[in-house]
């Protein structure tokens, strides 16, 4: 009995899955799979609800490169997001926020701005590095209690 619920369980779970990946095949899934074949080998996302699958090929080169560089995949923390910035390439799918762990936040950035086809390569004092392919541009953004901080240091002198 034991054996044949076991049977039942891994057929349904791969029909569920077959199911699944033929909907988004047709194009029916919102964000329907782009990613070649062993590109989940390139990064790995913080969350399953980080929405990366519709990554352009340049987007995907990109993290390879910086993968490759660092010697280790990048944590994407963040991918397409419908909320935000008015402009911002994460509504277009066109930009990733990552980490590398164990790997300083400076190596990354000279990665990311070696990369073939980078954009933006902007950083943010939580050690998150954000890449897109739109226009090439540099930035640091310190938001929060950090700008507090820095604001009372420069009213103290």
């Amino acid at each position: 009995m034991r054996k044949s619920c076991s049977t039942v369980l891994a057929c349904m779970i791969a029909l569920t899955s077959f199911f699944a990946s033929e909907a988004m095949a047709s194009g029916r899934h919102k964000h329907a799979a782009r990613i070649e074949k062993g590109a989940a080998k390139i990064y790995t996302v913080q969350t399953p609800r980080v929405r990366h699958r519709c990554f352009p090929g340049k987007l995907r080169a990109i993290l390879l490169h910086i993968a490759r560089q660092v010697g280790r995949r990048p944590l994407v923390t963040s991918g397409h997001r419908s909320a935000g910035r008015r402009g911002s390439l994460h509504r277009k799918c066109l930009a990733a926020d990552i980490r590398v762990q164990g790997v300083p936040v400076k190596r990354i950035v000279d990665a990311a701005r070696s990369a073939p086809a980078i954009g933006g390569v902007g950083t943010y004092c939580n050690g998150i590095v954000h890449v897109d392919v739109g226009p090439r541009r540099n930035w640091h953004h310190c938001g929060g209690l950090a700008r507090l901080a820095r604001r009372a240091r420069l009213a103290a002198r």
